[in-house]
């Protein structure tokens, strides 16, 4: 994996993440808690799972153009 691909899915987890967290948000003003607890658990994996991409990123050498 290159420090491109890293980055690059590190945008779309973290894209998930918000996107994830944002249902979890609309979900927390009805009676909807275990969805609203499930959205928002896995809005955090999506976040780790980012955090995890972009320390890759970080050690991988630079990508050549």
């Amino acid at each position: 994996m290159t420090r491109t691909e890293a980055l690059d899915q590190a945008r779309k987890a973290a894209h998930q993440a918000a996107y994830l967290a944002g249902e979890a948000e609309r979900h927390a003003y009805g009676t909807h808690i275990h969805k609203t607890t499930a959205l928002a658990a896995a809005g955090a994996l999506w976040a780790d799972t980012s955090r995890a991409y972009a320390a890759l990123a970080q050690a991988l050498p630079e990508t050549e153009a």
